[in-house]
Parts: C-alpha cells; sequence; structure tokens
C-alpha cells in the first residue's frame, strides 16, 4: 500500500487477519441453539476478505484510505462479531438461564445491525473494487439486512434489567482486544482500537430501546412449537420422530444422516429413523400463515396442492402414488427400484407440482443415498431426478442440506457419459443459489469440472462451462479454476477450428480476467495475441468479451499494454469504439485511453 499511511495500512491489515482469524473460528465448528446463527454470520464475515484484499492492493487516491471512519467501524463490528461467535458458538440453553439466550438474540441483532451499517459508509467507487466482489460484498449486505430484520422480533418474557449487557453469562466486553494496529502516530485510530470493547458495549447497550420498536412488530410472534427445535425456523415440513419429538424434515434427516442415533431435543435412542408426516401440525401453521397474513412455508396443504390463481386441487392420489415409489426405492430387488428411479426420473421432468410432491414425499435425502449404488443405471437416474428437482428453487436447500455436493463430485469423477453431463448441470443448477458457490468450490467439483471441460463431449463442456462460469462468479473459486488448469483448457477451446465453444470460453475469461493470478496464467498462456485476432475477426458478441478481457488484463499494468500496443490492437479497437455494441464501445473507449497515457508517459 505505498503512499498510505502506515498506521491506516496496518488498519487495513489487521482488519484482513481478524476476518481470516473469525474463519478459523467457524473451522472448529458450533454447535447448540445458535449454530445456524453463528454459521451464517461466520460465513458472511469471511466473504468480506476478497473485499479487503482488494482494498489492501489498492495503488489509487490514498485520501480515501486515510479516512479512519469506516475502518474503525468495520473492525468494532467484525470484532464484535468474533466475539459473539465464540460465546454463541456452543451455547446450550439446557445449562444456561433463558434470559441469557434472549441476550444472545439481541447481541446478534446488534452485531448484524452494526456491519450492514459499517458496510454501508465503505467508499467502494472510490477503491476500484472489481464488480464481482462488488456483487458479493452487495449479497453480504443483503443477508446481514434479512438476518437483522429477522432478529428485530418482540421480547415479550424480557424486562430493561434483562437486557444490561454487561451480566457475566453473555459477557462479550470483558475480552482485551484482540486487534491491534503494529505502528503509527494518529491517536484516534489508536484509541478506537483500544477501546473497540468499549465501544461496542455501548452499541449493545442500545438493544434496550429496541423494546419500544419490538413491542410494535411488523410481524407476529412465532408460535414456539411450530419452530423447529434444530433449525429454530418456521417448520414447513414437519415429522415426528420415534420420540415423539417434531421436527423440520430436510434438519432431522440431516441429523441422521451423519450417523446421529438420538433424539437432538431428548437425547433419548431413537427405536427407528422412520420420520412421520405431521399432518395436523402442518395444516395449524398453514393457518396460521394464512391468519397473520404471512408467507406460507409451502403451497401443499391438507393434501391439496395451490393452484397459479390461488385455487387448490386434490393430490391425495399423487402423494399416495409417490410415497409408493418412494417405497419401492429402498426394496431389495434391483428391478423394483430402477423402476421405481426410472418413474421418479419422469415425474420429476414433467411439472413444477410433481418437483413439490417428491420433496414434500421425502424423496430428495433417498435419492442422494442412491447416488453412491454401484448400478450404473441407478447412478444415471437418481442424479437426473436431483437435477429435475432443483429446477424448482425451495428444492435447493433441501438438496444441499442432504449432502449431495461430495456424492456429485464423485460422479463426475466414475459416471457415465450422461451421468457426468447430469451431474455438472446439477452443480450449475444449485449454484445459482450465492451461498452454495463457496461450498461447491471448496468441495473438489472444479478440478473435475474442468476436466469434463477438456474431455467430454460437446454436451458434457457446455454443461462444464455454464457450471464453472457460475462458480467463478464467486471471487474465491477463480483461483481454483487457475490451480484446476483451465487457462490452457480456454485457450485451446478459443483456438478450435470448429468454434463451438468460443462464447464459453470468452465467457468464462471475461470474469476470471479480474483475478490476479488468473490474469498472470491468460498472459502467460500467449492469450493475448488471440484475444486481438477476435477484436477484428469475431462476431459481435466475441468482439465485446474480448475486448472486456484485454481491458481487465491492461489495467495498470505496462508490460500489457506494451504488448497490445505492438501487436496493433489500436486499429480494431478505435473501429469497436464506433461501431460495436454499447458495451464493446465502453470498453474500446476505456482501453484506448489506457494506451494514450501509456505511450504519453
Amino acid at each position: 500500500m505505498a503512499g498510505v499511511d502506515p498506521t491506516t495500512a496496518a488498519a487495513v491489515h489487521s482488519l484482513l487477519r481478524l476476518v481470516r482469524d473469525v474463519g478459523r473460528t467457524s473451522g472448529t465448528g458450533f454447535s447448540g441453539e445458535f449454530k445456524k446463527d453463528c454459521t451464517d454470520l461466520s460465513r458472511r464475515v469471511t466473504l468480506l476478505s476478497h473485499l479487503l484484499e482488494e482494498i489492501r492492493d489498492f495503488k489509487g487516491d490514498v485520501k480515501v484510505l486515510n479516512s479512519l471512519n469506516w475502518v474503525s467501524e468495520l473492525m468494532i463490528g467484525i470484532q464484535a462479531a468474533k466475539k459473539l461467535l465464540i460465546i454463541a458458538g456452543n451455547f446450550d440453553r439446557n445449562v444456561s438461564p433463558d434470559e441469557a439466550a434472549m441476550k444472545i438474540e439481541l447481541q446478534f441483532h446488534s452485531v448484524t445491525l452494526n456491519l450492514e451499517k459499517a458496510l454501508a459508509k465503505l467508499p467502494y467507487d472510490q477503491f476500484d473494487i472489481s464488480e464481482e466482489v462488488q456483487e458479493q460484498v452487495d449479497l453480504v449486505r443483503g443477508q446481514l439486512r434479512r438476518a437483522r430484520e429477522r432478529y428485530n422480533k418482540p421480547l415479550t418474557t424480557t424486562s430493561d434489567e434483562d437486557l444490561q449487557p454487561a451480566e457475566t453469562a453473555i459477557d462479550i466486553n470483558h475480552q482485551e482486544a484482540e486487534t491491534k494496529v503494529e505502528t503509527g502516530s494518529k491517536d484516534n485510530l489508536l484509541n478506537g482500537i483500544s477501546q473497540m470493547d468499549t465501544v461496542y458495549q455501548l452499541e449493545t447497550s442500545k438493544t434496550s430501546s429496541l423494546l419500544d420498536e419490538n413491542k410494535k412488530p411488523d410481524a407476529p410472534m412465532i408460535p414456539a412449537d411450530f419452530l423447529c427445535p434444530i433449525s429454530l425456523e418456521l417448520m414447513r415440513d414437519p415429522v415426528i420422530v420415534s420420540t415423539g419429538q417434531t421436527y423440520e424434515r430436510s434438519y432431522i434427516q440431516r441429523w441422521i444422516d451423519c450417523g446421529n442415533t438420538t433424539c437432538p431435543k431428548t437425547q433419548q435412542k431413537l427405536q427407528n429413523i422412520t420420520l412421520t408426516p405431521n399432518y395436523v401440525l402442518r395444516s395449524l401453521i398453514t393457518q396460521w400463515c394464512v391468519n397473520n397474513n404471512m408467507e406460507q412455508p409451502n403451497s401443499l396443504t391438507n393434501r391439496r396442492l395451490k393452484r397459479s390463481d390461488g385455487s387448490f386441487r386434490d393430490v391425495t392420489e399423487d402423494i399416495e402414488a409417490i410415497e409408493k415409489l418412494i417405497q419401492n426405492l429402498s426394496s431389495h430387488s434391483i428391478e423394483d427400484r430402477r423402476s421405481a428411479l426410472t418413474e421418479i426420473r419422469s415425474l420429476s421432468k414433467r411439472s413444477t407440482d410433481n418437483r413439490i410432491l417428491l420433496a414434500e414425499a421425502g424423496a430428495i435425502p433417498i435419492l442422494v443415498g442412491l447416488l453412491t449404488s454401484e448400478d450404473v443405471l441407478t447412478q444415471e437416474n437418481a442424479v437426473t431426478s436431483i437435477l429435475n428437482l432443483s429446477i424448482y428453487e425451495n428444492n435447493k436447500g433441501l438438496i444441499m442440506l442432504a449432502n449431495v455436493v461430495p456424492s456429485i463430485v464423485h460422479l463426475l469423477r466414475v459416471g457415465t457419459t450422461e451421468t457426468r453431463e447430469n451431474a455438472a448441470a446439477t452443480l450449475f443448477s444449485l449454484s445459482l443459489a450465492n451461498e452454495n458457490k463457496i461450498l461447491i468450490g471448496a468441495s473438489g467439483a472444479i478440478p473435475e469440472l474442468v476436466n469434463l471441460l477438456e474431455h467430454g463431449t460437446n454436451r458434457g463442456k457446455k454443461d462444464a462451462a455454464t457450471a464453472l462460469f457460475n462458480l467463478c462468479i464467486y471471487q474465491g473459486n477463480k483461483g481454483r479454476a487457475v490451480r484446476a488448469g483451465i487457462i490452457p483448457v480456454l485457450l485451446k477451446m478459443l483456438t478450435d477450428t470448429s468454434g463451438c465453444m468460443v462464447d464459453e470460453s470468452l465467457t468464462i475469461l471475461s470474469i476470471l480476467a479480474s483475478h490476479q493470478e488468473a490474469k498472470a496464467a491468460i498472459v502467460k498462456a500467449s492469450t493475448i495475441p488471440v484475444l486481438i485476432d477476435l477484436t477484428r475477426t469475431g462476431p459481435p458478441r466475441n468482439k465485446e468479451n474480448a475486448t472486456s478481457i484485454l481491458l481487465s488484463l491492461c489495467k495498470r499494468d505496462k508490460d500489457n499494454l506494451d504488448c497490445i500496443s505492438r501487436l496493433g490492437a489500436v486499429i480494431p479497437l478505435m473501429e469497436l469504439s464506433k461501431n460495436g455494441s454499447e458495451r464493446a464501445k465502453r470498453k474500446a473507449k476505456s482501453l484506448l485511453e489506457h494506451l494514450q497515457r501509456f505511450q504519453q508517459a
């Protein structure tokens, strides 16, 4: 960070270390009542590392960096988040008073609110933040806002005294600040860091004022019996286990699939793993949602499915037929299993209604289990059924909760041609949900997708390309793709005389080119001459993308500017600046301005 005040530079480095510390905290795993809240908060904080890395590497006007307000506010928020994660990560209501749990909920609200405010104040446009990272931060801000709205609910059993933040049970303010500026002389920043806990305590103490706000809530208090004991969220598919306790199907199924043999709430041993639908409770939840003008957790009510016009149709016979098919998936006869799976594949392809009913009947965890079958036909039909089910947005979360990704990656490696193609398409479908991009990228899927991109059929290459493009929207996956060897594969596609994958190759390169590691690999692979040639001879869309990639490669890089100047890029760029698409004009003009400044230097 040349030219930047050393205190500010140290603060940015400290922020980055602090964010990484939060990631290491989450690596130890969370348990207890606030497991999901901790996991979500940790993930959101960790995503900020890419933003801070770009700020750290910023070489523009240093005045904005030397303004300390955003540094101290963000540092206070992240430090508070880290401390809250340590305390709430293993909280157990059975051994702690209920008041402590209520305070932790308020502190989740306060931490979330402060992080949201701090991110809103950061001057993104002045840092030259890449579009991908800006989108990522927008995602985090949106998630924080929704989380804060969820925490902002009435606390009818909590008194003003209960809200004092200094109680020993959950005091997250007594610890010494762990993030310190290593060098520098600005007293206000040093004081801000050393007094971090005091500031956060003042912020947390404001939670008493939230009572007035919470006494007039926009949304009613959800009855405790309607919340899943595991997720603490409104149940959409309540099921009863052998101990008589009711859980959300997807969460208790995941609990069982992880090898647990006890009831999460009572700790009693489960006599069997049968999950019995709690239709009475589901009906009560639906009626409560109607009475309180809340979005209903699902469109299936008393075996009636809601149509697009708001009317209902009876699906009792459909459900019974589907439940029979699901039972047959566990048959000892391989022919019965194959027959049932073939029918489920067909049903899941036909309509959204079928996708809803299959998920409601509990098909997803069973289908995921069948992905590891030794029977290749079973693998193929199971992965295709999951692909079809994932088209319905609400099923994506259920599929991910069933821990589908490791099995999908395995099929990418060993499956038949069709199985591998549909496995890649499934990863694309699941990665449309932004939070899934991270998990899929970390699973080892990217090297297998790159392999399919290089060696698959035309359809397989296109499926792999769409999946890779979507995964690489997340900044952290770009380096993984580069290390998996994607750049030489993309260059080979650019120069393939058939030209069938040029569009896909350019699209992926355009999203990778802003990443430093990818940028170096693109240049090393001698891609620049090919890109310049495409600005001359390619169709309009290819000219546009090739220009965009060249612009990313040449920003703040004199060697690359010199290269494209020597290779005669000016003439096709001038032509594009006059006659290209709007985006091509904009990119070409920008690149020509960079070239002009380089030549004048």
